[in-house]
């Protein structure tokens, strides 16, 4: 049994973590190029996607920690130090993606004008969440201005360079923790399994 939750386990990792690391390394540099060409389409388009594909295999991410739960159990060694390490780094990069890097997918696609497509479920109806969320409130009437092509005129969001570098570094902090992880998994220090 050990051996089935490690496969899946594993299988888990490469296919949920595996695209969101890619689409959000992406992100910052189409994000530039959307930046650099306003209204023009394709940019957009792709950060949508680059987008979904993020928020959908984040929540696909979830069967990562419960393999790798039953894999431990199953292994006893769910007390041992590179273990627990590897928890608080999944923790950790977990944070990093649902505070730090998605938010700020959202906010960049509702300065470049792609709040209207994008995915829904993501909070209110139809997808206009974002330009109605981040703008509304004491703001006013800056519902319009959200889509404009730089800035935010609710004051959510100023995208320039600065904004894809910070959204990139963030990114890459997701990506090293998890390549921590990753290592942990395969060194296993302490471990009588281990190398």
């Amino acid at each position: 049994m050990s051996k089935l939750f490690l496969i899946l386990h594993v299988l888990a990792a490469i296919l949920a973590v595996g695209p969101v690391a890619v689409a959000a390394s992406i992100f910052p540099r189409v994000l530039r190029a959307a930046l650099a060409a306003p209204g023009a389409a394709a940019p957009v388009t792709t950060l949508r996607t680059l987008h979904r594909i993020c928020r959908v295999y984040a929540g696909a991410g979830i069967a990562v920690v419960v393999f790798g739960f039953a894999t431990a159990s199953s292994l006893g060694v769910l007390g041992s130090p590179w273990l627990i390490t590897s928890i608080v780094l999944t923790f950790v990069a977990a944070v990093v993606l649902i505070v730090l890097v998605l938010p700020r997918q959202e906010q960049a696609l509702d300065a470049v004008g792609g709040a209207e497509a994008a995915p829904t479920g993501a909070g209110g109806p139809g997808g206009a969440h974002a330009a109605s969320g981040e703008s509304g409130g004491a703001q006013g009437s800056s519902g319009e201005s959200g889509g404009a092509h730089g800035t935010s005129g609710a004051g959510t969001v100023t995208l320039d360079a600065r904004a894809s570098a910070q959204l990139a570094m963030y990114t890459g902090i997701f990506n090293l923790l998890w390549a921590t992880v990753t290592i942990l998994m395969i060194v296993r220090p302490g471990s009588t399994t281990g190398a």
